[in-house]
C-alpha cells in the first residue's frame, strides 16, 4: 500500500463550511505529502472564493477542477455528471471523498465505476448536513433517505462531523453498512487567540449564507424585538452572500432598522468578529458548524440555535442556547447586551476547545480511517 495517496475531495458549493471543511483537510493532506485536488461547482461562490482557490492552487497536486452542478436534481445532472466522471477518471484518486449530498453521492457513484476496471478508490463520504435536514416524513425526505440507503451500498467509509448527524442518519436511514466514525471539525492554531472589538463596533454579528435554512430572517426579527424590551437601538453587521439576501434587506427596511443594520460581503470570519461584540448564530438546521468554532476560539461572546451538534459544543443545558424562535433569541440578546460579562462566562474554554476541536487531531483521525479502507479492500 502507498505511504501517499491520491485523494480527490467532491463536493458542490464552494461556499460556507463545507468548503472551509475541504481547505483545512486539503491543507493538511498536502503537508503530509499526499497529491489532492478538487472538484466542484463553478457557478457559486464568489470574489473571496477565488480568492481562497488562488491561495490554495499551488498546494494542490492534483489541481482544482470546476464545472457546474445545480443544487437541486434535474436534467442538468446529467451532463454535469458525466463532466465530473470525466475528471475523476482521468485524476485516478485512491480516494474519492465525497462531501455534502451531491458531493457523496458522485463521490460513491464514480467511485464504484473505477472500481470495475481497479481496485480503488476508497469510497468515502461526509454528509455535513446535506439530506439529513430533511424532515422524513415529507415526500423529499422519504426519496432522499431512500437514495442514503441505496448509497449505503456503494460506501467504505462514512465520517460523521457530530454526533447529532450520527444519531440522525441511525434514526431516519439506519444502520449503515459500511464503516463510519466520528471525526469533529478542527480549527488550526493561529485561529486561537481574542480577537478585540473594534471602536465603531455594532451590538451583533450575523456571519453566514444568506438563505433561510441560517435563519437571518429569524436574527433580523430578533433585533427589533430585543430593541423594543430594551427601548433603545441595537446595531448589527451582516456578513455574506446568498440567494435571498435582497429579501433580507427589504425585511430590515419593513421593520425600519436601516440605520441599525449593515451589510457586507464575505470577508475572513476573524475580520467579521471584529464589527461587533457579540455573534449571533440563529440557524434552523447545522451539522457541526465552523463559525461557531471559529468565533469562541477568537474569545467572541455568542448565542446560537440548539440544533445539529452545536449543544455537543456548548453543552446541552448551556444558556447560551436558544430554539430557532425570533422571540426567545430577542430575550437572551437582551440579556447578552445588559450583562455581557456573565454572559461571557458561558463560553466553553480555549483549552477545552483545543482538546476536542484541533485541526491536527481532525486530520489525523481521517488520514487513519482512508488507510484503513485501503488496506481492507485490499
Amino acid at each position: 500500500m502507498p505511504r501517499t495517496l491520491r485523494i480527490v475531495h467532491c463536493f458542490r458549493s464552494p461556499v460556507g463550511g463545507i468548503f472551509r471543511h475541504v481547505r483545512d483537510l486539503t491543507d493538511a493532506q498536502a503537508a503530509a505529502g499526499h497529491s489532492v485536488g478538487i472538484i466542484c461547482d463553478s457557478t457559486t461562490g464568489g470574489v473571496y472564493e477565488d480568492r481562497l482557490f488562488d491561495a490554495m492552487h499551488d498546494k494542490l497536486a492534483l489541481g482544482v477542477h470546476r464545472t457546474p452542478m445545480q443544487r437541486h436534481l434535474g436534467l442538468g445532472d446529467i451532463a454535469a455528471a458525466m463532466r465530473t466522471y470525466g475528471l475523476i477518471r482521468r485524476l485516478k484518486p485512491d480516494i474519492l471523498h465525497g462531501h455534502g449530498a451531491k458531493g457523496g453521492a458522485y463521490a460513491r457513484l464514480f467511485g464504484t465505476l473505477q472500481r470495475l476496471a481497479a481496485p480503488r478508490p476508497g469510497r468515502f463520504y461526509s454528509p455535513h448536513g446535506g439530506s439529513l435536514h430533511y424532515d422524513g416524513r415529507t415526500t423529499a425526505g422519504k426519496f432522499f433517505f431512500t437514495l442514503e440507503r441505496m448509497m449505503d451500498r456503494l460506501t467504505d467509509h462514512i465520517i460523521f462531523v457530530s454526533d447529532y448527524e450520527r444519531r440522525t442518519f441511525l434514526g431516519e436511514i439506519g444502520e449503515p453498512r459500511a464503516h463510519s466514525s466520528l471525526v469533529y471539525n478542527g480549527l488550526g492554531p493561529h485561529e486561537f487567540g481574542p480577537v478585540a472589538p473594534a471602536d465603531d463596533a455594532a451590538d451583533f454579528l450575523f456571519i453566514g449564507m444568506m438563505r433561510d435554512l441560517k435563519g437571518p430572517d429569524i436574527f433580523i426579527n430578533a433585533l427589533a424585538e430585543a430593541r423594543a424590551r430594551l427601548g433603545r437601538p441595537l446595531t448589527a453587521v451582516m456578513v455574506g452572500a446568498g440567494p435571498d439576501r435582497d429579501k433580507y434587506q427589504r425585511q430590515v427596511e419593513r421593520l425600519k432598522l436601516c440605520g441599525q443594520v449593515r451589510f457586507l460581503e464575505p470577508m475572513p470570519a476573524r475580520h467579521a468578529f471584529s464589527l461587533a461584540r457579540l455573534v449571533v448564530v440563529p440557524s434552523r438546521a447545522e451539522a457541526m458548524p465552523y463559525i461557531v468554532l471559529e468565533a469562541l476560539a477568537a474569545g467572541m461572546p455568542m448565542i446560537a440555535t440548539a440544533v445539529g451538534g452545536i449543544p455537543e459544543i456548548f453543552g446541552a443545558n448551556s444558556s447560551a442556547l436558544v430554539r430557532p424562535d425570533a422571540d426567545e433569541l430577542a430575550e437572551r440578546m437582551a440579556f447578552a447586551v445588559c450583562d455581557p460579562g456573565r454572559f461571557h462566562a458561558l463560553m466553553p474554554t480555549e483549552a477545552d476547545l483545543r482538546a476536542r476541536f484541533g485541526g491536527d487531531v481532525m486530520a489525523h483521525a481521517i488520514e487513519r480511517a482512508y488507510f484503513a479502507a485501503l488496506q481492507t479492500s485490499a
